[in-house]
């Protein structure tokens, strides 16, 4: 009797005859008895006579444990890719000497088969990994993904999905980097790529295959961040992107795809040239153009619908790519997302920050004014949107807004900067009061976490430590993420257009500061720390004039 049959036994139910028999005989006495029996609890006794849940787990755990008696140590380690290999070996002989009869090769490939999924108990033991490495296993395991069976090379990839998760590789570093330096020296991405062109997604088996396949990818990606160059100029970026475009109904491997793509481009800026060159710009557009009249229809859709976005605006941080998102009309696909109000209008929002930031963007900024922009903008910048199901919070919303409007007056020109600085006296210069109303609000933010800084730097000369300059670093970064960053965007546009718009708007700013007991001494202070600590520019020369320009308007504010 195997496990299963074990697992399944049910002892013979008493008939309705004898039960019926035995219930005659009962006496009176017998009978309540009986009844007080069936009145105490027995949430503990197995139903029908069977077992119960926690007997099943502790039977299959037994069993387990009889079956996996033999501890992977390198001796087994050695039998077992011994058997391996001499499968591969077998099953290539095999094909060979019969290429057009499977009856005679079939044998060999399902033995080849079993021993793959033996060698799952591998991962069991990462610190064993260099064996793999030493005895040219992985390379065997490699040369598996283009098998001609399909049904080989998707065991092949779950193996390896198996071995590189991350978990299992953070138990061993020294395994994990024998493993995975082999994997990519062996060009694993490109194996992998070529592979996943062939596999039909309409077949489930196949389907899971191609997931696994982006497991393997991101896990390599998470262990060793450097490999997305090297993956990208494999293959791996166009594929990815033909994934992206399959006219397919959404499934889990889509929203893996877009997953990998984000990861991708992330911290890589190959990458994001990479994707410019292959058109992979339109194609996000193109997908994300669905979004601007329907929502998506489930927590996974909305998810891939942020990772496109994130893709795009991880591309825009190159750029080229932002004039490649201008040809591509980008820039009014956002401004329809912002009109209809769907989910994607929080994202959209991210996106043009993106697309507008930096001299880089100067062409986006005049061209978003020519498309009326600014009719759309500014309505969000007076009432800020509400948290939704996708995009950004509230509080960075306001920062993406404030850094458009921000990035609009340092780049707009001629008349569409005499438009934008318009807005402000619009309707008794209810702009005005509304910047200033998040001016207060964020001076607030800021002075909340200066206080509390300033009591921890107190505490720390109070136990005889100094506060080096990496601490007031980290220090200046928690201001930063404490709302820092977004009061400097505000009181950049307050200089600008206090300076350089109509001279009503000055007036309306002193009045406002006036009775709400501000001070153009905090403003100044605050810009003046921001030209200090403008980034690293990667024109030394535009960082300069940068902040040569931010000291004129200080002064003259």
């Amino acid at each position: 009797m195997d496990v299963e049959e074990l697992l399944a036994f049910q002892p013979d139910k008493p008939s309705v005859l004898r039960k019926r028999r035995a219930e005659d005989d009962y006496s009176d006495d017998d009978a309540e008895e009986h009844l007080v029996a069936e009145k105490k609890p027995r949430d503990r006794e197995p139903k029908s006579g069977g077992i119960t849940e926690e007997q099943r787990e502790r039977i299959l755990e037994m069993v387990e444990n009889e079956a996996d008696g033999e501890i992977m140590d390198d001796t087994n380690l050695k039998k077992l890719v011994l058997k391996f290999e001499k499968s591969v070996y077998k099953n290539q002989e095999m094909r060979i000497k019969f290429p057009d009869m499977p009856e005679k090769f079939m044998e060999s490939e399902v033995e080849l088969n079993d021993v793959v999924q033996e060698m799952h108990v591998i991962a069991t033991a990462p610190e064993l990994y260099h064996i793999l490495v030493e005895l040219n296993t992985v390379q065997s395991l490699l040369q598996l993904l283009t098998h001609e069976n399909t049904d080989i090379s998707i065991a092949a990839v779950d193996l390896m999905q198996e071995l590189t998760d991350v978990d299992t590789l953070n138990e061993s570093e020294e395994g994990a980097t024998a493993l995975i330096g082999a994997l990519l020296e062996g060009q694993v991405v490109a194996l992998l790529v070529q592979n996943l062109e062939r596999l039909d997604e309409n077949v489930k088996e196949e389907s899971d295959g191609v997931h696994n396949t982006l497991g393997i990818i991101e896990n390599m990606a998470e262990f060793r961040p450097e490999m997305c160059t090297d993956a990208a100029q494999q293959g791996l970026l166009q594929w990815l992107l033909k994934r992206i475009k399959a006219k397919m109904p959404f499934d889990g491997n889509k929203l893996y795809a877009t997953e990998i793509l984000a990861i991708l481009l992330q911290n890589s800026d190959d990458n994001r040239q990479i994707l410019g060159d292959i058109d992979g710009i339109d194609v996000i557009l193109q997908q994300l153009a669905w979004y601007k009249r329907h929502d998506p229809v489930s927590k996974e859709e909305v998810e891939m619908m942020e990772n496109i976005f994130n893709c795009l605006c991880s591309c825009l941080m190159t750029p080229i790519n932002r004039n490649r998102f201008l040809k591509g009309e980008g820039l009014q696909l956002m401004n329809l997302m912002l009109r209809e109000k769907k989910m994607s209008r929080n994202c959209a929002i991210k996106v043009l920050n993106h697309a507008m930031t930096g001299v880089e963007g100067t062409d986006n900024c005049q061209k978003f004014v020519d498309i009326l922009g600014l009719r759309t903008v500014f309505p969000l910048f007076m009432k800020t949107p509400k948290q939704g199901k996708a995009g950004p919070p509230p509080e960075e919303i306001e920062e993406h807004i404030c850094a458009i409007i921000s990035s609009m007056l340092r780049n707009c020109q001629a008349t569409q900067r005499q438009r934008l600085l318009n807005k402000f006296t619009e309707n008794d210069h209810e702009k005005v009061e509304r910047l200033l109303e998040l001016h207060f609000k964020y001076l607030d933010k800021v002075r909340a976490v200066d206080d509390q800084i300033e009591r921890e730097k107190n505490r720390l000369k109070y136990l005889g430590q100094e506060v080096d300059e990496d601490l007031e670093d980290s220090f200046y970064l928690r201001r930063l993420d404490a709302g820092l960053f977004t009061l400097q965007l505000i009181d950049y546009v307050l200089l600008e257009i206090s300076v350089t718009g109509p001279s009503s708007i000055q007036s309306r700013v002193m009045q406002i500061l006036n009775m709400r007991g501000g001070s153009v001494k905090s403003i100044r202070s605050i810009m003046r720390e921001y030209a200090g600590n403008i980034g690293d520019a990667k024109d030394p020369e535009t960082r300069e004039q940068e902040q040569n320009h931010i000291m004129q308007l200080i002064d003259k504010f």
